[in-house]
């Protein structure tokens, strides 16, 4: 069949043993979803052709390389999820690769999950791409941590692998900075991480909590949020909106909450890989690092 495929199509490559099959399991796939809206009546030896007919310039499936197709045929099992990522595809401009992060991660699983008041306190298309806009979990795979590392630490490590980030936060975040000072009358206060969206054209304050929800972080993003849009809106931005990441979290305890919270805020969990214990045992501790170092630096 290769043999026949490139006679008949001379300029034409990628048509390895493993292409073919992977251009059969493509029409298995999509067959019943592209004969759907056919006219009715054709014969069923006709079937190889009205698949092949509806696949226009106009559709999706013309808009994302062969390559991403197969990326996505081996880990999608409906059609409703390959449409999924084959949108988000070509919303975002993603490579092959960052495809395949999504695919691993289970992108679709996570995206609009968080638990958020946006409905209440934003205007609706700023609520729907807010919405939109958020996963639950966040996935920060990228990073091996020990379970019980601090905030500053997990800060510091997501900035000092800021693309990596960016990528999991999604489409239209731009970092502004980490520990961003706000002078609030005399004192002045630190915001965790600071982002400008660049598509819902506001400020996003993201805090980060090494531990399980507590009802008092949404308290004080009220205030972080309160702050932010005295001091750094402009009449041209949106309201600013507010992300608490944590390591943990109960249903019930974010509905409460959230319930008279005024400024909008999502809540959601954050995953990371964590070190096997016998490393975390064997990794010297800041102090024995520290104590060490002062050795080297007397002997010298």
């Amino acid at each position: 069949m290769a043999k026949d495929l490139k006679n008949e199509l001379p300029e034409t490559n990628g048509f390895s043993r493993t292409n073919l099959f992977a251009m059969r399991q493509f029409y298995l796939f999509y067959k019943d979803f592209l004969i759907v809206h056919q006219v009715g009546g054709q014969l069923e030896n006709d079937l190889v052709q009205q698949a092949v007919g509806l696949i226009t310039e106009d559709s999706i499936l013309c808009k994302i390389p062969w390559g991403h197709h197969v990326s996505i045929l081996g880990k999608c099992t409906t059609v409703e999820d390959a449409k999924f990522y084959i949108q988000q595809t070509i919303q975002n401009n993603w490579s092959r690769n960052v495809l395949a992060i999504q695919l691993e991660t289970k992108l679709i699983n996570r995206l609009g999950k968080a638990q958020n008041n946006f409905e209440l306190t934003l205007p609706k298309l700023q609520s729907d791409l807010a919405k939109e806009t958020l996963k639950d979990p966040y996935k920060f795979d990228f990073l091996s941590l020990e379970n019980d590392v601090q905030e500053l630490e997990l800060e510091k490590r997501l900035t000092e692998n800021i693309t990596k980030f960016l990528l999991e936060l999604g489409k239209g975040f731009a970092f502004i900075g980490r520990q961003y000072p706000i002078q609030i009358g005399k004192k002045e206060r630190k915001i965790d991480l600071l982002f400008y969206h660049t598509r819902m054209h506001c400020y996003v304050v993201i805090d980060l909590k090494m531990s399980e929800f507590e009802p008092e972080f949404a308290g004080k993003m009220n205030y972080y949020l309160s702050a932010v849009d005295d001091l750094l809106k402009t009449e041209i931005d949106q309201p600013s909106i507010g992300i608490i990441l944590c390591k943990s979290k109960e249903a019930l305890d974010v509905e409460y909450a959230l319930r008279d919270i005024k400024k909008p805020l999502g809540i959601s969990e954050f995953t990371f890989n964590e070190l096997p214990k016998e490393m975390q045992n064997n990794m010297p501790t800041v102090a024995e690092l520290a104590s060490e170092l002062e050795k080297y630096i007397n002997q010298e």
